[in-house]
């Protein structure tokens, strides 16, 4: 996810700005690391999986503090359901990433490739889809409904699957250097989540830069990831734009890995201003070592037109509601565009019940930096848009394809929601929507398709073909895609084949718990209604109101207690996440 950060690095910021004990503080971050990498490269696979589930038990004892102090800074109360975002987007993924990281370290060590017995079968374009949700039986039961899988790129086989999975674990001993990871500033597992990706997947010790939005989380990371830090693989730094250039240029940083903007990343690679542009036309980087990153971008929901409900309508309409508004709007999976149909029969009833559920999900602080003023360049593209929320806070522009280029071209970083219409009616529309998503949005990250099912099934195949058409890193129906972020085996990044030069949403994936080699996307499904509104009308899927809809009323309990699961896995664990869940 990203995070359109107040304090780009630039490689040619006057490094003057550092004094004297601040740069000896980082020169000594990366003599430890220089240190540490002989550890590391000298620790066999499954004492490195033991590392990891001594973090494990530091980030579970560590979560009531690293909720609260994520809630903390994004000013919620104490006492609000919101809060839940902060468990859910927090400890609860690090703590499931790390499980999932140090079962395929075992099982590697073991000799086993971490692919080894998964169900793989054919996706659209000679693709092989690696199933990753359910992940266990308890996630089968947890995550009842829903369903997600890794498409690998065309032309590999099920047995390169099974063979390359691994990565740079596959050679323990041949350390890759130290990888500088500049964390990003919205949500709070993204950062710990980039490092051990870093670490275990590309064998690299870690120089982790807080973004300075993040700073009050540095001691609580520090007492979570104590195991590795003690370890001299993982480092953990504050600053702002002069340690990021300071860094960035550093001679003993042999890769770099931001989340944050395309503009950060831009300033990185070849430097601020018209020497910087200079530099992007020419095709001339100023930086001289690699770099992976997650820039976010405009995120579609394809809202394919069927014989919806009532209920269907509210609940769609909520289902983007959160899409668009889960932590503030500040999210780079923020879903911002909605794309539907003008010969669709309900699309008044829809537009109506969007409209109700964009204006009154729970009113929160406006609390990432630049929010107001992005907004407000919105509001200078849009004067006509729709103000909603309390005191105006949130802003929904209906306009036609022809008019829509800012709100296609701008990721707003802000409670901003667009919708454009395009013509037509199932398949037809679909394959509309799909290469409108695909030619006139910025970015790659993730897209959102609404389908009821029976819509889905009159589709047949061509359906699945049109899915396979959507160039997106993680690609949801029925589902936001920040459920695929949420799932420790999918992969998370843009869709290969962006270039320095043309980033969009970035390049490279992190998560990807089983260490797969060649992947393109990740395919999440989840159900088209709730439970119990899901088997009545034929669904086999007994997840309830999710708990990250911002409207959910139990959300900080479900959250807190999902968290807690994960610490502890166990039968006995789950009815308490059930009974929390249900009240949502």
């Amino acid at each position: 996810m990203s995070t359109v950060t107040p304090e780009s690095p630039s490689a040619t910021a006057n490094q003057a700005q550092l004094d004297d004990s601040e740069r000896a503080a980082l020169d000594e971050a990366i003599r430890v690391l220089r240190a540490g990498e002989q550890t590391w490269a000298a620790m066999p696979l499954a004492e490195r999986a033991a590392s990891l589930m001594q973090v494990h038990s530091r980030v579970a004892a560590a979560s009531e503090e690293w909720a609260t102090t994520a809630a903390r800074i994004k000013r919620l109360p104490a006492d609000s359901p919101l809060v839940g975002e902060e468990w859910i987007s927090g400890p609860y993924p690090v703590l499931t990433g790390l499980g999932a990281l140090a079962a395929s370290l075992r099982a590697m060590a073991q000799g086993t490739s971490p692919a080894a017995g998964a169900h793989l079968r054919s996706a659209p374009g000679g693709r092989v889809a690696v199933p990753v949700l359910p992940h266990n039986a308890y996630e089968a039961l947890l995550m009842h409904g829903f369903h997600a899988e890794v498409w690998m790129q065309p032309g590999i086989s099920a047995g390169q699957v099974v063979a390359d999975a691994g990565l740079a674990a596959k050679h323990p001993e041949r350390t890759e250097g130290i990888g500088l990871v500049l964390g990003a500033g919205n949500i709070t597992s993204i950062a710990p989540l980039d490092a051990l990706y870093e670490l275990v997947a590309n064998n690299r010790v870690v120089l982790l830069k807080l973004n300075p939005v993040m700073r009050e989380l540095e001691s609580v990371y520090r007492t979570a990831f104590a195991p590795l830090i003690d370890l001299g693989v993982l480092q953990i730094v504050q600053g702002g734009a002069a340690a990021g250039a300071y860094l960035t240029a550093h001679p003993d940083i042999a890769h770099i890995h931001i989340t944050g903007s395309a503009i950060t990343h831009d300033v990185i690679v070849y430097g601020p201003g018209e020497e910087g542009r200079a530099r992007k036309a020419a095709g001339t980087p100023l930086l001289d070592k690699p770099i992976t990153s997650e820039l976010g971008g405009v995120a579609p929901v394809i809202v394919v037109p069927g014989q919806w409900s009532k209920k269907d309508l509210e609940y769609q309409a909520a289902h983007i509601a959160t899409m668009r508004l889960h932590n503030g709007g500040y999210n780079c999976i923020a879903g911002q565009v909605v794309i539907i149909s003008a010969d669709w029969t309900q699309k008044e009833e829809f537009l109506a019940a969007l409209r109700t559920a964009f204006d009154s999900a729970p009113a929160r602080p406006a609390w990432y930096p630049g929010s107001d003023e992005r907004f407000a360049g919105a509001l200078a593209s849009y004067p006509g848009a729709t103000r909603l929320g309390e005191g105006g806070c949130r802003l929904l522009v209906e306009t036609d394809a022809a008019d829509a280029v800012p709100v296609q071209n701008t990721e707003y970083f802000s409670p901003v929601l667009g919708v454009v219409q395009l013509r037509g009616g199932g398949a037809r529309f679909l394959e509309d929507a799909v290469v409108h998503a695909n030619e006139r949005l910025t970015g790659t990250l993730g897209a959102n398709v609404l389908v009821d099912p029976r819509a889905r099934k009159a589709m047949g195949g061509r359906f699945d073909e049109l899915i396979a058409d959507l160039r997106y890193g993680t690609v949801a129906i029925n589902a936001w895609t920040g459920v695929g972020f949420l799932t420790a085996a999918a992969t998370w990044g843009a869709f290969p084949g962006h270039t320095l030069d043309d980033i969009q949403s970035g390049r490279g994936v992190v998560h990807n718990a089983l260490l797969l080699e060649g992947t393109e996307r990740t395919v999440v499904t989840g159900p088209f209604r709730p439970f119990p509104r899901s088997v009545m009308h034929g669904e086999f899927a007994l997840f309830p109101t999710p708990p990250w809809f911002v409207t959910a009323r139990s959300a900080a309990l479900t959250g807190r207690r999902l968290a807690g699961f994960a610490a502890h896995p166990s039968w006995g664990g789950m009815p308490a996440v059930f009974a929390a869940a249900f009240r949502a």
